[in-house]
């Protein structure tokens, strides 16, 4: 358990750091304020994979629900980031984006890309969230 904790907290680091570079790139892009999503969707994961570093030795789960919230945080919080990233670099995600998108729109495949990721990270995050919730009741663990 220690191990996941500690792998959650460096990849907090790493999620955050990548969110400041996306910053750098922002103006390059075909659709800039998919990449602002992009940057504050990084940097707002990052601190809920530090946060969850930190909470997770205090889960009353079993080994394999652990390991699926693991893997549901990583997977949700990279896609967060990833798609609205993807969607300005190739000036899509009009469909599911709008507001950051505006008119763009992107092939069929892309836009399939997107709401396939974003819907599935959606998914995997409201999961997480509800196995959190579960595995924080009872009472406190000693320290």
């Amino acid at each position: 358990m220690a191990r996941q904790a500690r792998r959650l907290l460096q990849l907090g680091v790493l999620l955050f750091l990548i969110g400041l570079l996306i910053g750098f790139v922002i103006p390059a892009l075909a659709v800039p304020r998919l990449g602002v999503s992009a940057h504050v969707n990084a940097v707002v994961g990052a601190l809920f994979l530090l946060v969850l570093g930190l909470l997770w030795p205090q889960l009353r789960l079993g080994a394999r629900a652990q390991g699926v919230a693991f893997w549901f945080a990583l997977y949700s919080f990279s896609m967060g980031a990833l798609m609205p990233l993807l969607a300005g670099v190739w000036g899509a995600g009009g469909t599911m984006l709008p507001l950051a998108a505006g008119a763009a729109r992107g092939s069929a495949l892309e836009e399939g890309v997107i709401a396939v990721g974003l819907t599935s990270a959606g998914v995997t995050v409201i999961t997480l969230c509800l196995l959190l919730f579960l595995g924080l009741r009872g009472a406190a663990r000693e320290s």
